[in-house]
């Protein structure tokens, strides 16, 4: 394929990226832009030209071991939800923008601390960068068709343009604001697609190789297994090897973390922390899918191309090989996605570093703070964009005169084991209090010191000096002080060597000078509010200690050189409001003193904006002690605010419940009076009627007949009459608990049939079938007097609302888990919409009977449940059943 042709499709995809990065950064509010899955996606940003083309490289040479660098990570995940969670809280609360200021800011905003942090950030990962120009740079080569062609310089290397082109969209999408704590959604959203695609195009060649090369993965297996080391790249190794995994898993676990491009993309670019929850998955699952076809395309590389061959470039040599230009150039674009998501972010990342810890805090102070905002603005912008243009071009520079002896590998467990030296200063940093910014200081200096001697300067002296002996023989001639074998341990490889030992010197300097030096008042004060956090309210002012004298006028005028006067007069409006301060206060407190600094933060990093306030504010140095009392009394402040808080919600759900209780006593009263009106009215009925028909029979000359009907009349109003006074005190001993049920196991089936029996002469004469089918007799505890009355009940009532000679009552058993259900149906009017929510309450008679005068004292129902609820069971009307009414109880089958 022409240079010319691969050249126009590179930058036709990079046009694209921009395109992207324009419509996001246009609507950066959009769904397209702020979810879950954007998010997770960036993360991916992990999977660089390392992943993959050397993953494969590494498979094919030492199996299932490159494993090793996702299977950190994905041990990792479990804890973000709360390691990552609470970073991200401390974060946003002090607008930090990258690993420096946050490690920096933790130990004090210590401006010295903050650059050694970056510093070794750019030991790390400027060679990290350098492995992504030299995948760009070899497999442009292996598909070009002029490949033969020898670069002489820089100006004629198609890779060094390549380079400045991302330099360039870097530039244009990372630095359109100073506030580098803002989002990026141009950047992310072009690195979440890319994401994507990398993943699809690698599966792609997977699913190529394994099932049209070869007949599958068995047919893969199979002849693999046939050549001499395939037993060496499908085993874990010995015990020995087995520390190398160890030592490889603890570096990804903290690189995941800690390098520069997956803090940023993960805790800067963060919008929501929920997003954790679907990250915590998503991404180990995208690791899974980028991983399924690496051994299969290792073991096909070995199969079928020659040993000679770089094995990294196996995904693009193996259809290169079946002259596949389509899926060659697939490949190709796979993995400089792969290249330019990394080169995007870790340039932004790094250079924000550069700008906030070096050059601003030790160059531009002076030139800041005598700049209007104008000014600042533009210079803040253009110290970025000339870091971002500075970091390609070494980047550039080292690929040309060192990667060439390093393989893609090589190269990222050099990065790797480089920026792990900051991991005790991060994680101790979040855990223990006494770390102090010397023993942090110290303890990477140990580390660095120890990768240099037992990593960098091997490979560095092949280049400068190949014919040194200490390399080989040790230095001073000691074999145990083999570089590459540090005290003696020759069977760690030389990342594992440099790993465990710099670790070791680091840990230990770091926890030792820690003990030994007490670190000052900012210092303590910053590790009780990050190790702390929650105890403080998420970081708020109040945890915030500072004594001294400045004046509101002052910072007022230093932070508009930076935000500008609308920006600071809005900013100053919101804190006193919500503080409560006067607008012509004059003197600052530790409160505007905290939130000033967290304003500069986010422009030129927390070490500048602390040389910044210094310099408008006269700061009164603070004794530990002092420093731990303010602490303790602002505890002690939140605790009792805290208190008072939960009395006062104690104290409010009081009195709520004291005034649902006074309702409820003036409901029962009102139902009270309304019960006695009801009682008297409808006792009040059959004694007038009996009244009346006494004074008709007082007459002699009435006919025998008609002295009949009366007496009969005063004979059923004298029935009615006992049967209500009955329901009445029945009702009242139920609703008062006043009556002991003797609830014993008994069989339902027989109470059923009883109920039966007491109303077939009623059914029988109005010619109304009742049906019960018997299923397998059920015992359940129950009063038998009590659950017969409500049988009867239910019956008398269905034989109410049911035709004469067409109507049919059913009873059904329904046998549960925890209770037994019974229900009777029939086939009546059924219960109108409007009366089911009443039928239960006393005296309510539905108008849907089938007489004209409605029958019975209305309190049947509401004895039925009386009862249910004595017997902790429920009653009620089966909303669903449209053929009639059906009416349901459940007795719970055990004891309550």
């Amino acid at each position: 394929m022409s240079n010319y042709v691969v050249g126009l499709i590179i930058v036709m995809y990079l046009a694209m990226l921009f395109v992207l990065a324009y419509f996001a950064e246009k609507n950066p509010r959009g769904k397209w832009t702020n979810n879950p899955y954007v998010y997770t996606l960036s993360l991916a940003v992990y999977c660089t030209a390392w992943t993959y083309y050397g993953s494969v490289g590494i498979a094919s040479r030492s199996g299932i071991s490159f494993l090793a660098i996702y299977l950190g990570p994905v041990i990792s995940f479990p804890l973000w939800i709360v390691v990552m969670k609470k970073v991200i809280r401390i974060s946003k609360q002090h607008k930090i923008s990258s690993i420096a200021d946050f490690i920096s800011m933790r130990y004090g905003n210590n401006r010295f601390l903050g650059a050694l942090v970056t510093i070794t950030c750019l030991l790390a990962i400027i060679p990290y960068i350098s492995l992504q120009l030299k995948a760009v740079s070899e497999t442009f080569s292996l598909i070009s068709t002029e490949n033969s062609y020898v670069s002489t310089g820089f100006l004629d290397d198609s890779t060094f343009y390549i380079a400045l082109l991302i330099a360039v969209f870097v530039a244009f999408y990372g630095t359109r604001s100073t506030d580098t704590s803002q989002h990026k959604k141009g950047i992310i959203a072009t690195v979440a697609f890319e994401s994507v695609l990398k993943l699809v195009f690698f599966l792609a060649i997977g699913i190529y190789v394994t099932y049209y090369l070869f007949d599958g993965t068995t047919d893969l297996y199979e002849q693999a297994s046939l050549r001499d080391n395939f037993h060496q790249l499908t085993s874990l190794g010995g015990l020995e090897n087995g520390f190398n995994w160890l030592f490889t898993i603890c570096l990804s676990f903290f690189a995941i973390f800690l390098l520069p491009r997956q803090f940023h993309v993960a805790v800067v670019e963060n919008d929501n922390e929920n997003y954790l929850k679907k990250a915590i998955w998503l991404f180990p699952l995208y690791l899974l899918l980028f991983n399924l076809f690496v051994i299969f395309i290792a073991w096909a590389g070995n199969i079928r191309l020659p040993d000679v061959v770089n094995h990294d470039y196996y995904s693009l040599l193996l259809p290169l090989q079946q002259n596949n230009q389509g899926l060659v150039l697939m490949v190709f674009i796979g993995g400089f996605t792969a290249v330019i998501s990394m080169i995007v972010v870790s340039t932004l990342a790094l250079s924000t570093m550069v700008s906030n810890n070096i050059v601003i805090p030790y160059g531009f102070i002076k030139k800041l703070v005598e700049g209007n905002p104008e000014e600042n603005t533009k210079r803040i912008k253009n110290i970025r964009r000339v870091a971002i243009f500075f970091l390609i071009v070494i980047a550039y520079f080292f690929y040309v005169n060192f990667s060439a002896q390093l393989s893609l590998f090589s190269i990222g467990l050099i990065s790797f084991v480089l920026i792990a030296q900051l991991a005790p200063s991060f994680f101790l940093g979040l855990t223990w209090r006494r770390g102090t910014a010397r023993g942090a200081e110290i303890g990477i200096l140990m580390g660095l010191a120890v990768v240099f001697y037992t990593l960098l300067l091997p490979i560095i002296s092949q280049v400068i000096m190949p014919n040194v002996k200490f390399v080989e023989e040790g230095l001073f001639g000691y074999s145990w002080l083999k570089p590459a074998q540090l005290f003696g341990l020759d069977y760690l490889t030389p990342e594992s060597n440099a790993f465990l030992w710099s670790m070791s010197f680091n840990t230990l300097s770091f926890v030792g000078f820690s003990l030994r030096t007490k670190g000052n008042y900012r210092e303590r004060n910053y590790a009780e509010m990050f190790v702390n956090q929650s105890n403080y309210e998420n970081l708020q002012e109040g945890a915030f200690v500072w004594k001294g004298e400045a004046y509101v006028a002052d910072i007022k005028r230093l932070l508009s050189r930076f935000l500008g006067e609308t920006r600071t007069n809005r900013a100053l409006r919101v804190f006193n409001k919500k503080h409560n301060i006067s607008d012509t206060e004059e003197k600052a407190d530790a409160r505007l003193i905290n939130f000033s600094e967290k304003l500069l933060t986010g422009s030129i990093g927390s070490a500048s904006a602390k040389i910044l306030l210094s310099s408008v504010s006269k700061e009164t140095p603070i004794s530990l002690v002092e420093v731990l009392n303010i602490l303790e009394e602002s505890k002690e402040t939140k605790a009792n605010n805290k208190l008072l808080f939960e009395k006062s919600e104690q104290l409010t759900a009081m009195a709520h419940q004291l005034k649902e209780a006074n309702e409820e006593l003036l409901l029962q009263d009102r139902q009270k009076d309304e019960f006695l009106d009801t009682v008297a009215h409808e006792l009040k009925t059959p004694i007038t009627s009996i009244k009346a028909a006494s004074e008709v029979l007082e007459d002699d000359d009435m006919p025998p007949e008609l002295r009949k009907q009366f007496l009969e009349n005063i004979s059923r109003d004298t029935d009615r009459l006992d049967t209500l006074i009955h329901n009445i005190l029945d009702l009242e001993k139920l609703s008062d608990n006043r009556t002991e049920l003797d609830i014993k196991k008994r069989k339902i089936n027989k109470t059923i049939k009883k109920a039966i029996k007491g109303v077939e002469q009623i059914a029988a004469k109005k010619q109304v079938g009742i049906e019960f089918t018997e299923q397998e007799i059920v015992e359940v505890p129950f009063d038998e007097d009590r659950i017969l009355q409500v049988l009867t009940n239910l019956l008398s009532n269905s034989l109410k609302f049911t035709e004469p000679h067409t109507g049919t009552i059913k009873i059904h058993l329904e046998d549960g888990d925890k209770a037994l259900r019974v229900s009777v149906e029939d086939n009546g009017r059924g219960i109108p919409a409007e009366d089911q929510a009443y039928i239960f309450d006393k005296f309510y008679q539905s108008k849907n009977q089938n007489t004209k005068k409605p029958q019975g004292s209305g309190l049947g129902l509401a004895i039925c449940k009386k009862i249910m609820e004595g017997h902790k069971g429920s009653i009620w009307v089966d909303k669903g059943f449209k053929k009639g009414a059906r009416l349901v109880f459940e007795l719970p089958k055990s004891k309550n």
